[in-house]
């Protein structure tokens, strides 16, 4: 007699064992992609986290500007190659006045939009939490470089907000960003297929979007 016809549960085990199987997989898969991008995004989530409510209650932390200025004198040899600079112009200076800026001022301008007019060159120098420019005039070489800086929570909250932070932290935020989505959704996942063994999975992942809406529908005009 079939083995299958004497024992009618092995017909009901096989599909059993491949929706184990196939639970095991995703399992595993998503516990291996959840904790990756968590590690990935661990040091970010906490400082957005952090910045965010520093950004929120910007107003009641104080920060006192620190200005400082320093001044130094165009070599002769690159005063004279000012002379073929143009009058008015929005090109970033000569590569060695750059250089001699680089090193007279520890800023760097190579590549930098200036603002020219017959008298004067100027760059500005934007930096996350504070501000700068560098000046240099077109008769005497005499060049004025100026910072202000507003603390540590004015850089960190410029760095939330990618404010004057460069191309590479342009694209990390958006590399963070990725990583935090495949931890949210890897983590939503994993509550689904948690979700039988927990009731109240669901209804808390309810309240944490009903929570927004409501707030966002009664009390934002």
């Amino acid at each position: 007699m079939n083995d299958a016809v004497a024992n009618p549960s092995r017909i009901t085990a096989k599909p059993k064992a491949a929706l184990n199987a196939r639970r095991s997989f995703w399992l595993k898969q998503l516990h291996s992609w959840h904790w990756i991008s968590a590690a990935v995004s661990l040091v970010g989530m906490i400082l957005f986290a952090i910045t965010g409510i520093t950004l929120n209650h910007a107003a009641q932390i104080p920060a006192e500007p620190v200005t400082k200025e320093a001044t130094a004198t165009l070599p002769a040899p690159l005063l004279a190659r000012l002379a073929d600079f143009p009058a008015e112009t929005t090109d970033p200076v000569p590569a060695p006045i750059a250089r001699w800026a680089a090193e007279a001022f520890r800023v760097q301008v190579d590549g930098k939009a200036t603002e020219t007019t017959a008298d004067e060159i100027y760059v500005a120098l934007p930096t996350p939490g504070g501000d700068g420019w560098l000046t240099i005039d077109r008769s005497t070489g005499e060049a004025l470089h100026e910072k202000t800086t507003r603390g540590a929570v004015a850089y960190l909250n410029d760095l939330h907000k990618g404010r004057n932070a460069g191309v590479v932290w342009y694209w990390f935020i958006d590399v963070f960003a990725v990583a935090c989505v495949i931890f949210s959704v890897t983590g939503l996942a994993l509550l689904w297929l948690h979700a039988r063994g927990r009731p109240s999975t669901w209804p808390i992942v309810a309240l944490g979007l009903l929570i927004p809406v409501v707030i966002a529908l009664l009390f934002i005009h």
